[in-house]
């Protein structure tokens, strides 16, 4: 007997996928939602590089490991914990940024096959934003999209253009051999052991620094020394990160590993 066909892997947060059609869900509403409880154990998200600007100000951004490295905000330092978001899925500080990725969810634009390039607006049929409500935005009349299902298809075609984007920064990365493992160390007042935390790539600094003046100069138009440096000041943001953990009662574990992936499938741009 043959054995059946293993269920595609789904990007982080999603538990499903459905192509969005107007023939099966023509009646189907949006409902804005004010929260986001669905990240509230998650403590690495995929970014772009369009967003480290903003998220260097208040997250780390690191890389994960593997063949495919993808940028990563740190919303907490331990699996399962993240201090931007409180219980009931708000933002603790009101105005922090949030990454595309969430923002986007529960759309994203996906390949129905993967032998074909085209891809189409899906999204995940367990979220509760999105149903056959009496209320809310609908998203199609009279079996055209709606301005409301517009403007999420180009909200989703912009994050796979910034993700395309940032997987052409990594490989340059990787070609240059810019990336290095990552190790943070913090040693907490009052405590005898200190706390390490591995499993992440960041760029070598002192390799940056030896890179030719050809190749410098190369990044430095293209906007990847920027790119870079928005990362590495981030950085210092690990011992915010790590401070929030204590002031929240959800205590850092003294040697962690940020898992090579944050997502279930891969790099956002592959989902």
């Amino acid at each position: 007997m043959a054995s059946a066909a293993p269920a595609p892997r789904l990007p982080m947060l999603y538990d499903d996928l459905r192509p969005l059609s107007s023939l099966e869900h023509g009646d189907y509403r949006l409902q804005a939602r004010n929260a986001a409880p669905f990240i509230t154990g998650v403590h690495a998200l995929p970014v772009t590089v369009d967003e480290f600007v903003l998220l260097q100000r208040s997250m780390p951004i690191v890389f994960s490991v593997g063949e495919k490295p993808v940028p990563l905000a740190l919303m907490g330092l331990n699996e399962g914990v993240n201090v931007f978001i409180d219980d009931e899925g708000q933002l603790v500080q009101p105005g922090t940024y949030l990454p595309a990725y969430v923002r986007r969810y529960p759309f994203m634009l996906a390949k129905l096959q993967q032998d074909s390039q085209e891809m189409s607006l899906c999204f995940d049929p367990t979220s509760d934003a999105v149903g056959d409500f009496d209320e809310g935005e609908r998203l199609f009349d009279g079996g055209q999209p709606t301005e409301t299902t517009n403007q999420i298809l180009k909200f989703c075609e912009q994050f796979e253009t910034a993700a395309i984007r940032s997987q052409a920064f990594v490989d340059k990365l990787v070609e240059y051999d810019l990336l290095m493992d990552g190790e943070m160390t913090i040693q907490p007042e009052g405590s005898d052991k200190p706390f390490r935390y591995r499993g992440f790539k960041m760029v070598n600094e002192e390799k940056l620094k030896e890179l030719d003046a050809e190749k410098h100069s190369e990044m430095a138009k293209n906007g990847m020394i920027a790119l870079i440096y928005a990362h590495l000041f981030s950085m210092s943001l690990v011992r915010d990160v790590f401070a929030r953990q204590m002031q929240q009662g959800k205590m850092p574990q003294p040697d962690a590993q940020i898992p090579e992936a944050a997502e279930k499938g891969g790099a956002p741009a592959d989902a």
